[in-house]
């Protein structure tokens, strides 16, 4: 039994980097400290307790990590500094090394924060001294799950439904830093997600590293999980942040269409639109499956959201073999690119291969990709200029537009003079009208 009364009072302050799934979990750690007596420190106030939750995906990720560290404990004099993550897994004695830090948890130790605080706090704050520690064990021994269900300060809440990854791309350092594939079971999720329904919501993200691969753990399938969320009372939206596109079963899209809270919204990882890269990464498709996918999704959802991630760069990437994923990209009736430039990654095969892209061409390359996506979005936008939408609001600002997004992922503005502070976390029906300043949501009116 953890003793509570020495974390009653205390202010602890929160700094997440890299994807949705570190956000999700640090809102997780950040509500379990909650529940401890420990409160959130407001802006300007000294916090007693620095939570970092560190990505890897890159060397400026790293980087990043590090400045953020280095801040937060020159912001908070004294503070006792906890961080995790995938960098703190990967690199743990460089990060403890870093002034100020007391305490590094890898991926299978940070399922036991509060453990770890329990007992590691309390012995700095008897020393006065910074403690330096650090705990993490190999790839192969990271067994934990940490689940995590909550929205923080957003109106969805994100579920984690898996953690890890089993396919070791060349160019990827997530199953060394995340461990391989695993999973809570079916039942759990559900109950989580019956929870978060109590709680008030009504949309949640499934987040994972690699979600289309539920079931290692357990012996079940996604799609036998995606079947029982669907009928969980006072949901009425489910996202899957990420799938990969050799798991974006024909049977998994089936359903999604004709599902009650799955929403025609899909974000599936490309990475090169060219069949000789893809082989040197080490994907597990060619673009011919890929392109198979979309046009299954569009067939039956015409009218579905659908993101995409390329790497731009990348080893053996020649100017040739860029122009086919430009062409690729160009041909596919996708929404949106999200896209990276490549970073070179510490022990990963990818170092292997000769052919490199210098910065200047990486830069060239992710410019043009970016300006075609901003074509493709806009575009996907105007058709549905006039039509009618349901959105779910997000709480603003006094004096501010509201924002949501509609079943398929338009990002929408209510004017200030139309929103009211009970729309928050409320599903409207609205009509779509033109762009805002930016171009990146359409203004709405009230039916």
């Amino acid at each position: 039994m953890i003793d509570t009364s020495a974390f009653q009072g205390k202010k602890a302050a929160y700094y997440t980097l890299g994807c949705k799934l570190n956000f999700s979990e640090t809102s997780t750690f950040g509500k379990m400290l909650s529940n401890m007596g420990v409160v959130t420190a407001k802006k300007g106030e000294k916090a007693d307790l620095c939570l970092i939750n560190t990505c890897s995906v890159t060397d400026v990720a790293d980087h990043k990590c590090r400045q953020a560290i280095n801040r937060m404990v020159r912001s908070n004099p004294g503070a006792f500094v906890v961080v995790t993550g995938c960098y703190a897994q990967l690199d743990p004695q460089r990060i403890s090394s870093i002034d100020g830090v007391d305490l590094v948890l890898g991926s299978n130790e940070k399922a036991n924060l509060v453990q770890f605080l329990s007992e590691k706090w309390t012995a700095a704050t008897s020393s006065d001294q910074h403690l330096h520690e650090h705990y993490s064990v190999k790839t192969k021994d990271i067994k934990t799950f940490a689940p995590s269900c909550s929205r923080g300060n957003r109106t969805r809440f994100w579920l984690k439904v898996q953690d890890g990854c089993d396919y070791f791309c060349t160019y990827c350092t997530i199953p060394f830093a995340r461990g391989f594939s695993r999973n809570p079971s079916i039942e759990s999720l559900v109950n989580k997600a019956r929870q978060a329904a109590a709680e008030g919501g009504r949309e949640i993200v499934l987040t994972g590293v690699n979600i289309g691969d539920f079931g290692k753990t357990t012996g079940e399938k996604f799609i036998d999980l995606v079947r029982q969320l669907d009928k969980v009372e006072g949901i009425e939206r489910y996202r899957i942040s990420s799938l990969e596109p050799d798991l974006a079963t024909d049977d998994l899209i089936d359903y999604c269409a004709t599902s009650r809270a799955f929403m025609p919204h899909f974000h599936i990882p490309l990475q090169s639109g060219s069949d000789e890269v893809l082989q040197l990464m080490h994907r597990h498709y060619d673009t011919k499956l890929f392109a198979d996918k979309i046009r299954h999704i569009k067939r039956l959802m015409p009218d579905a959201f659908i993101g995409v991630d390329v790497m731009v760069g990348c080893r053996g990437e020649t100017p040739e073999c860029f122009e086919e994923t430009y062409e690729f990209l160009e041909s596919l009736d996708v929404t949106q690119l999200h896209v990276f430039p490549y970073s070179e990654r510490p022990g990963t095969a990818a170092l292997k291969i000769p052919y490199t892209v210098d910065d200047k061409t990486k830069k060239e390359r992710s410019h043009r990709l970016l300006e075609l996506s901003d074509r493709k979005t806009q575009a996907f936008y105007e058709r549905h200029i006039g039509s009618e939408a349901k959105v779910l609001f997000e709480k603003a600002p006094r004096g501010k537009a509201m924002h949501g997004f509609t079943e398929n992922y338009i990002r929408v503005e209510l004017p200030p003079t139309l929103a009211k502070p009970e729309y928050d976390n409320t599903i409207l029906t609205v009509r779509l009208g033109g762009f805002n300043h930016d171009k990146t949501a359409l203004f709405a009116t009230l039916n």
